[in-house]
């Protein structure tokens, strides 16, 4: 029997193949140990004793006040959101209840507001919108005083105590100078403005004036204006924070009138009369501020002397 059959019997492939296998079997060892090797081992806290404990290690004081921090301003967050939405809600029923109450007594009160003018209307779905639209404006002016309050429950814990002391200071002069440029809008600028346009338009026209449209002028010459009565008082507020001073609103003296020539002409009729009547007072009040700036800086000027 010949010793060399069962040696050549054997395949080289065989052997090849073999050998690349054996190969392949230690790369992928080498690539788990690698691995191993690299994923950081897991730490095991123990007792005094050497024994393996379950008890997380403590956090360091710095960790723990970043944590507090976040937390907090989540809970400011939702706090304010809370306040803001009670806050909302409260406005809303206000206002929805004397919506109610001035759309229910319209036959009252329908009289003084058309001054006796003769309207008309140009559908019948025109009455409702010109019914809602008064109503809406009585119920929103009637509702400004509360409006207020609940805007300043909600702003008064995030101011300092200088804005907290003029807002409470000068919250009923907000509110009288808001009334006071309705009243003048309503009693002065709404009626001549009213008889100027009406008068001018007779030379060439029949002119009948419809429901809607008179309730959009109506409220074109008086809320605007409320508005902009508070001008003395922003710019106290704006002079009390140390945004303003007295010395810069003169040195704008001129282009401050200029503005307010432009925000008269755009909150009223397009008419020369109209924007006049209303720029007057507009001058008139930007004079009275500053005189009051002035007088509030001397004020405090004479407190820190002393």
């Amino acid at each position: 029997m010949d010793p060399n059959r069962d040696r050549e019997s054997i395949n080289p492939l065989d052997e090849s193949n073999k050998i690349e296998a054996e190969k392949s079997l230690e790369a992928k060892s080498d690539a788990a140990d690698e691995e191993v090797l690299k994923t950081p081992a897991p730490i095991t806290y123990t007792d005094e004793n050497g024994y393996p404990t379950n008890i997380t290690p403590k956090k360091s004081k710095k960790e723990e006040a970043v944590e507090e921090d976040v937390e907090g301003e989540d809970s400011n967050l939702v706090g304010h959101l809370t306040e803001l939405r009670k806050q909302l809600i409260k406005s809303i029923v206000v206002f929805l209840l004397f919506f109610i109450a001035a759309f229910s007594t319209i036959n009252v009160w329908f009289p003084y507001i058309t001054r006796g003018h003769k309207l008309i209307v140009l559908s019948p779905m025109e009455v409702i919108s010109f019914y809602t639209t008064i109503s809406a404006a009585l119920a929103f002016g009637l509702s400004v005083p509360f409006l207020c309050h609940f805007l300043w429950q909600f702003v008064k814990p995030g101011l300092n105590e200088r804005e907290s002391r003029f807002l409470s200071l000068y919250s009923p002069a907000i509110l009288i100078l808001f009334v006071a440029g309705l009243a003048f809008g309503y009693y002065v600028v709404n009626p001549l403005s009213y008889n100027f346009l009406v008068e001018l338009g007779k030379a060439n026209f029949d002119v009948m004036v419809s429901a809607q449209e008179y309730a959009r002028f109506l409220l074109l010459t008086t809320m605007p204006i409320g508005l902009l009565f508070e001008l003395p008082v922003v710019a106290l507020f704006l002079s009390a924070i140390g945004v303003l001073t007295s010395g810069s609103m003169k040195k704008v003296r001129k282009w401050s009138y200029v503005v307010l020539g432009v925000i008269s002409a755009l909150i009223t009729p397009p008419d020369f009369f109209s924007q006049l009547i209303i720029l007057i007072p507009m001058i008139g009040l930007y004079e009275a501020s500053i005189y009051l700036v002035t007088r509030t800086e001397k004020r405090m000027a004479a407190a820190d002397a002393a």
